[in-house]
């Protein structure tokens, strides 16, 4: 269906009160910043601010919606043939072989980083955030697999794969706010990729293997 006037402009509003935030906390700093100032920039009411977002983290962590079906997404994706982690060794492989700014590898990165790293309520939405994201996975591998609910397997997986994807996202990350150009990291990344590849055991690289059928 398309998109009607009013949910357009809402839409519109939602993304402008979040781009100013986030302009005003990579200037001044996350928790320098208050709600009111982001609603006066904004020319909103507070209320109005708090309405899209129902907490201020939610202002800076907007885009994070993304991420926290990322893993799922690409498990649910993946190719005859092939299982879940093959599938989000590949995604991965291919972000960061892209230079992809969905995985850290663009300028200004380190600031939005900097940021996280100054002010312990982004850092602990982040952590809730990544518990988010396995959760996630270990739902999508129980229904991919029909694993009973009392099966370790979906959760343990889960574990191993969110690993993956934290540890890149965290190296990156490190890697960003020294400064580091990202196409050397980009090419530093894969070869830690494959090393963690060579990590993981025969269960876990042959979990859930989706059938030709």
């Amino acid at each position: 269906m398309a998109e009607g006037l009013r949910e357009r402009k809402k839409r519109e509003t939602r993304q402008r009160i979040s781009d100013i935030a986030t302009g005003l906390f990579l200037e001044h700093g996350f928790v320098t910043v208050t709600i009111a100032d982001v609603a006066e920039a904004a020319d909103v009411s507070v209320n109005t601010v708090y309405n899209y977002f129902p907490a201020k983290e939610d202002l800076f962590l907007d885009r994070s919606r993304g991420v926290v079906d990322r893993l799922s997404r690409w498990v649910r994706a993946r190719d005859a043939g092939e299982s879940a982690a093959a599938a989000v060794l590949r995604e991965l492989r291919d972000e960061v072989e892209a230079v992809s700014p969905r995985v850290g590898l663009f300028e200004g990165y380190d600031r939005f980083m900097k940021v996280i790293q100054d002010a312990p309520p982004l850092r602990s939405r982040l952590w809730a955030i990544q518990q988010e994201v396995q959760e996630n996975l270990e739902a999508t591998l129980r229904e991919e697999t029909g694993a009973a609910d009392d099966d370790p397997m979906p959760a343990l997986i889960a574990g191993q794969l969110n690993w993956l994807h934290q540890t890149v996202m965290g190296t990156i990350g490190r890697a960003m706010i020294a400064g580091r150009d990202r196409n050397e990291v980009s090419r530093e990344t894969l070869v830690l990729l494959d090393e963690m590849e060579g990590l993981l055991s025969e269960k876990v690289l042959n979990y859930a293997v989706r059938g030709a059928g």
